[in-house]
């Protein structure tokens, strides 16, 4: 058995989770509402106030969806009740971010500003302070859509490790390593 799946996940006030025959659960939240179709393998009840997520079998492939959709539950449940937040740094001499509405203006050293689309499902906002770097702020419900949406700002400009110039999370520490000059000569 997944000792994740064995959790129970507590129903927080104000949320109510729906499941359907054909295995798509519902949680709906003062933030809003958040569908996830589940495995018709697994077993999805409703015990004393908690969500338990029930394995049929010890196979591994049972094993593995039971923790799975165990977790995406429980993360549906926190999205539909506190929300998510991811907040990306421009590190870098001139890297600039901007948005209008739901288009992130993104100046990250190239030779044009690179224009992204943000899905209507993500709150976005950018904040420039003085001696600090530029930040991007993504705000929603879905924990899945606002990692898959910062992951892609990121790629546009990776962090590299000789300067530590790029896009990088908050809190990421970059392995920064030695240059040229370290090396010696002989």
């Amino acid at each position: 058995m997944s000792r994740i799946g064995k959790k129970p996940i507590a129903i927080p006030k104000g949320v109510t989770i729906d499941i359907s025959k054909d295995n798509v659960i519902t949680v709906k939240g003062p933030k809003g509402t958040l569908k996830q179709e589940v495995d018709v393998d697994i077993e999805i009840g409703i015990e004393n106030e908690e969500l338990v997520v029930k394995s049929p079998t010890n196979q591994k492939r049972h094993k593995s969806l039971h923790g799975l959709y165990r977790a995406l539950i429980a993360n549906m449940v926190e999205g539909v009740t506190n929300g998510y937040e991811r907040r990306l740094e421009l590190v870098g001499v001139g890297f600039k971010a901007s948005n209008t509405g739901q288009v992130l203006e993104l100046s990250l050293g190239y030779s044009h500003s690179i224009y992204m689309g943000i899905p209507s499902e993500i709150k976005v906002s950018t904040e420039t302070l003085k001696g600090k770097a530029p930040t991007i702020i993504l705000q929603g419900i879905d924990k899945q859509l606002i990692g898959q949406v910062a992951a892609k700002i990121k790629s546009l400009r990776p962090p590299e490790p000789y300067k530590g110039k790029g896009v990088k999370f908050e809190n990421e520490a970059i392995r920064r390593k030695a240059g040229k000059s370290a090396g010696g000569k002989k």
